[in-house]
């Protein structure tokens, strides 16, 4: 299984969801996103939300992370352009 895997391509305006494994870094996870599903923006997925504090626009209302229910060792974050 990828460490990364895109769930949801379009959340909002600029956002996509992603289920990754515990011990991911952020810069693997852009890195998958930018080259998987790019976000025809100038400067493509540059942010990994992992928590509502990361998250400076308010676009969100889930509590993050979300606990994956199909492999509970992974969690569903949020990616933004």
């Amino acid at each position: 299984m990828n460490r990364v895997i895109i769930t949801q391509c379009v959340v909002g305006f600029c956002h996509m969801q992603v289920c990754v494994a515990e011990d991911v870094k952020d810069k693997e996870i852009l890195t998958y996103c930018n080259n998987c599903n790019p976000s025809g923006t100038r400067y493509g997925w540059g942010k990994v939300i992992r928590t509502l504090k990361d998250t400076t626009d308010g676009s969100t209302k889930k509590q993050l992370p979300l606990k994956c229910d199909v492999y509970p060792d992974r969690k569903h974050f949020l990616v933004s352009c």
